[in-house]
């Protein structure tokens, strides 16, 4: 059984609540347990942080057992080099996910530091984006 772990950054804990005609009215552990139902031959897991050294600290300690991540790292997309080199680091491919389309917002929203490394980037599909990444990874 394939072992995949998504990791969601900052804000990300707010799905549901927070600007829902971008995000979406499902909250995260919703959607969770839609996709665990629909990949229920897929070993899924799920970590969120606000904090920029917890998401390097998961990506450490998963990236080289697991079979895939899938990392959201929201707003740390853009600014974390840190996070940039956590996925450059390991060995476990990691697919870059945004719900929204980054490329349609702010001009800052345009750099990723997590692309360089990354298997791919889905962006702009919703909650859909994360199981477009499932599927990438089987």
């Amino acid at each position: 059984m394939k072992k995949i772990i998504i990791i969601n950054g900052p804000n990300l804990n707010l799905l549901g609540k927070r600007e829902t005609n971008i995000y979406g009215n499902l909250t995260f552990n919703e959607f969770f347990e839609m996709i665990t139902e629909k990949f229920s031959d897929v070993s899924l897991e799920h970590f969120q942080s606000n904090i920029e050294g917890e998401i390097i600290n998961k990506i450490q300690d998963v990236g080289f057992e697991y079979d895939g991540i899938i990392l959201n790292s929201a707003a740390y997309t853009h600014t974390s080099v840190g996070i940039g080199d956590a996925v450059k680091a390991i060995t476990t491919p990691v697919v870059e996910v945004h719900i929204s389309n980054t490329f349609s917002r702010e001009d800052f929203r345009h750099k990723s530091y997590i692309s360089p490394n990354a298997k791919g980037v889905i962006v702009g599909f919703g909650l859909q984006s994360y199981e477009l990444a499932i599927q990438s990874l089987l």
